[in-house]
């Protein structure tokens, strides 16, 4: 692991100020995994009363780049981490405090090898929302790149 979980979950809500916006929570982090709730709240339901389709995303976006932050999070002098694109399911209501279970589906190393030899590596980060009651309810695929950073 190339960052440790205190240090991302203490800087990712001041560098995605959304995060504490919404209360996000981290409740796992590993090189592989990363586990977020999202508490439940009046604030941000939608019209059905369940999490707003937006929150969610954010809660499935932020697990992805936490993932990515403890990959690659030391290599920031030398290329910075993008979502290129992002991919959303809504499979079923959501109701209550909702999960996002992010898991790496390439191997850090992999990547890394392919940003050492001089290209822009991408790769995916794949998302599972739960409800409450542990119920997939949406699948969320983020494609991050590690941009070289311009040398000056």
């Amino acid at each position: 692991m190339a960052i440790d979980f205190e240090t991302v979950r203490t800087s990712m809500p001041t560098a995605v100020p959304m995060m504490g916006t919404l209360n996000i929570e981290f409740l796992e982090l590993e090189s592989q995994r990363c586990l977020l709730r999202l508490p439940d709240s009046a604030e941000y339901h939608n019209h059905i009363g369940g999490p707003h389709a937006g929150a969610m995303f954010t809660l499935a976006e932020s697990a992805s780049g936490a993932l990515v932050l403890t990959n690659f999070g030391d290599r920031l002098a030398e290329a910075t981490p993008l979502a290129v694109e992002a991919t959303i399911r809504y499979l079923k209501v959501a109701m209550g405090d909702v999960t996002a279970e992010a898991t790496m589906a390439s191997d850090p190393a992999d990547v890394l090898a392919e940003l050492a030899a001089g290209s822009r590596p991408e790769f995916e980060v794949v998302v599972t929302i739960r409800d409450r009651d542990g119920v997939d309810t949406g699948l969320m695929t983020v494609l991050w790149t590690l941009r070289p950073n311009r040398r000056r």
